[in-house]
C-alpha cells in the first residue's frame, strides 16, 4: 500500500519506501517468530542469541547491542534467570557491573533453537538472489547508520 500523502515527490518516495520497509519487516518477523516457543518473547530470544554468539556481557552492553533500554532489559533478564536460562554475576572488582551469561541449560536451549531460526530466516530470504541480499544489507546499513553520519 503506497502512501496517500500529497506532498513533494521526495516526501512521497520516502514515505512509500518507509511503508514498504516496515510492512516487509513486520511480515518477515511475524513468520520467523512462529518458530519461537510460545513461552519465549522476541526480546528474550534476542538476549539468548546475543549471549550465545558474543559471550557474557554486562547489562549495559547487552542493552546497547539490542537497542533496548537497560530498564526494559532488567525485567527480561530477571525472567530468563527465573527459568534458569541465564545467570547474573556481580563483578568483585566493581560491584556496579553485573555480567550476564548463559547457564548450561540456556546454552543447550539456544544451541538447539538457533539453527531452526536461522533456517527459517534463510527460507524467508530465499525469494532474493545473493546479489539482492548483498544490496539489501548495504542499503539497510546505510539507512541505519545515517544518524551517525550527520
Amino acid at each position: 500500500m503506497p502512501t496517500h500523502h500529497q506532498g513533494p515527490e521526495h516526501e512521497i518516495l520516502a514515505l512509500d519506501a518507509y511503508i514498504k520497509l516496515m510492512r516487509a519487516t513486520e511480515s518477515v518477523t511475524s513468520r520467523v517468530h512462529e518458530t519461537l516457543p510460545t513461552d519465549l518473547t522476541v526480546t528474550q530470544f534476542a538476549v539468548l542469541e546475543t549471549l550465545f554468539h558474543l559471550g557474557p556481557l554486562c547489562q549495559g552492553q547487552l542493552a546497547t547491542k539490542l537497542l533496548k533500554s537497560t530498564g526494559n532489559l532488567t525485567l527480561v533478564v530477571a525472567n530468563l534467570e527465573k527459568v534458569g536460562l541465564i545467570k547474573r554475576e556481580r563483578q568483585p572488582h566493581d560491584l556496579r557491573f553485573i555480567t550476564i551469561s548463559l547457564s548450561p541449560r540456556g546454552r543447550s536451549f539456544i544451541a538447539k533453537l538457533f539453527p531452526k531460526i536461522a533456517a527459517r530466516i534463510a527460507d524467508e530470504f530465499s525469494v532474493l538472489t545473493s546479489s539482492e541480499k548483498i544490496e539489501l544489507c548495504r542499503l539497510a546499513k546505510k539507512l541505519g547508520l545515517r544518524a551517525t553520519v550527520k
